[in-house]
């Protein structure tokens, strides 16, 4: 359970003119900052202007909020085409802050900030922060890569703004994020789930446990997890986990956040116009229906985006919420488009096989998916570390629990997985985002 020794675990809302704005209220003010968007996009970006003259349909064209469907979507590579600057709808001389992806598969997708961007992020950020239970009182460790990387700054930026005392750590050397954690008197965390996963390891390792720290809320996000691995986190660091939602190209964290109900993560609305699609066509679906979300920024200066896909699949969930917001929710991301393995004909992500483990009793949440190609077929191979008690324990045991998770992958994905089951603390550990698919099938 989530420590009790603070408190002032209870909703708050930052901004409550905005976030429980009445419904057509909102639609309105989101009709009105996307008419001058699009406009905003068509008179400064050849890119927008280019596509829309291609299809006939000018910004005026744009009368209700679902006319933005007739464009059609930008994808990463559109950026990476356009690197660094073409994109840009601000002059260089008004652009005060430059973030770019690590480029790791191509060039970097670049995006810049006017001062009003950053002003709007910070807005963003308070919200989410708020809506997770920090305030003033808090003290904050951020253990996100510093850098070209967006987390760590939008989540400093907005706790400063709340009034939150800021431990700009950054992320690796674990240790000492656990000694600080202590010595600081820590009370929120933020971080991926997966590296706050390797510090609750670590934390035990030093003998200590989350008795001996005051943490009692993280903020996780940056990549896709399940809800079993947020149930492991708070039972090993005893802390209340929210997840938040954001991406580089669309501004980064704070498009969407969990507030304490933890019933999907609220949508920034007034600043992103979100939107589903089926993958493969491109339809646009209804609110409740999982898909593909589609954004667009609505008040974005430096880099505005029109309908872009961010191969993350979710739902919109528009019943009200128990904090008081009016804003949509979006479901925790169960995957992305992109991240889906393909396997003798099945489709497979990454979290179901995530979410399989972490029921089965003996396992730790660290593993590895590893795709080869035999002859003609693919091959998975599940790699899963064990409890030390069973790595320890009987070669009976050790066929028992193998049999186990792989019947259990099985019958929840339908493919049948070769299952290696290895040493505690073998598998390594991710300081960032961690690397769970190895594809070996186009080495």
């Amino acid at each position: 359970m989530p420590k009790t020794k603070l408190p002032y675990l209870k909703h708050r809302i930052w901004n409550p003119r905005v976030e429980k704005m009445d419904r057509e209220q909102l639609g309105q003010l989101q009709l009105e900052r996307m008419v001058q968007t699009v406009q905003r996009a068509y008179d400064h970006v050849p890119f927008y202007r280019d596509r829309m003259d291609s299809i006939g349909m000018k910004p005026g064209d744009v009368r209700k909020l679902e006319d933005i469907a007739a464009l059609p979507l930008t994808v990463k590579d559109d950026l990476r085409d356009a690197y660094p600057y073409r994109l840009f709808a601000a002059p260089m001389k008004d652009i005060i802050r430059i973030h770019a992806s690590s480029g790791t598969t191509g060039l970097s997708t670049v995006v810049g900030y006017t001062r009003r961007d950053m002003l709007n992020w910070s807005e963003c950020m308070a919200r989410v922060i708020t809506a997770a239970g920090v305030t003033k009182h808090d003290i904050v460790q951020i253990s996100f890569g510093y850098g070209l990387f967006t987390g760590a700054f939008g989540l400093h930026q907005g706790m400063e703004r709340v009034g939150a005392s800021v431990v700009p750590l950054s992320s690796g050397n674990t240790e000492r994020q656990v000694q600080i954690m202590r010595d600081f008197g820590v009370t929120a965390l933020v971080g991926t789930p997966s590296y706050a996963l390797h510090i609750a390891e670590v934390l035990e390792d030093s003998g200590l446990s989350a008795d001996d720290l005051e943490l009692r809320v993280g903020l996780f996000g940056a990549e896709a997890s399940s809800e079993m691995l947020r149930k492991e986190l708070e039972a090993k660091l005893q802390i209340l986990a929210t997840d938040n939602y954001g991406l580089s190209e669309v501004m980064g964290p704070g498009v969407s956040g969990e507030c304490l109900a933890k019933c999907g993560m609220h949508i920034n609305e007034d600043h992103f116009y979100p939107e589903i699609v089926n993958p493969e066509t491109e339809e646009v679906l209804p609110p409740g229906y999982t898909g593909e979300l589609v954004l667009t920024t609505i008040t974005k200066e430096g880099i505005p985006l029109l309908r872009y896909r961010t191969h993350d699949l979710t739902r919109l969930i528009t019943e009200p919420c128990v904090c008081g917001r009016t804003q949509w929710r979006m479901e925790k991301v169960t995957g992305r488009t992109d991240d889906m393995m393909i396997i003798r004909g099945v489709n497979v992500f990454p979290s179901q096989i995530e979410a399989v483990l972490l029921e089965i009793e003996g396992v730790e949440p660290q593993y590895e998916l590893v795709l080869e190609r035999v002859g003609a077929l693919d091959q998975l191979e599940v790699r899963v570390e064990v409890t030390p008690d069973i790595f320890e324990g009987s070669m009976a045991h050790l066929v028992a629990l193998e049999k186990k998770v792989r019947e259990r992958v099985q019958s929840r994905c339908g493919i049948t997985p070769i299952v290696s089951l290895v040493e505690p603390k073998s598998i390594q550990r991710s300081q960032g985002k961690a690397k769970r698919v190895i594809d070996k099938r186009a080495l």
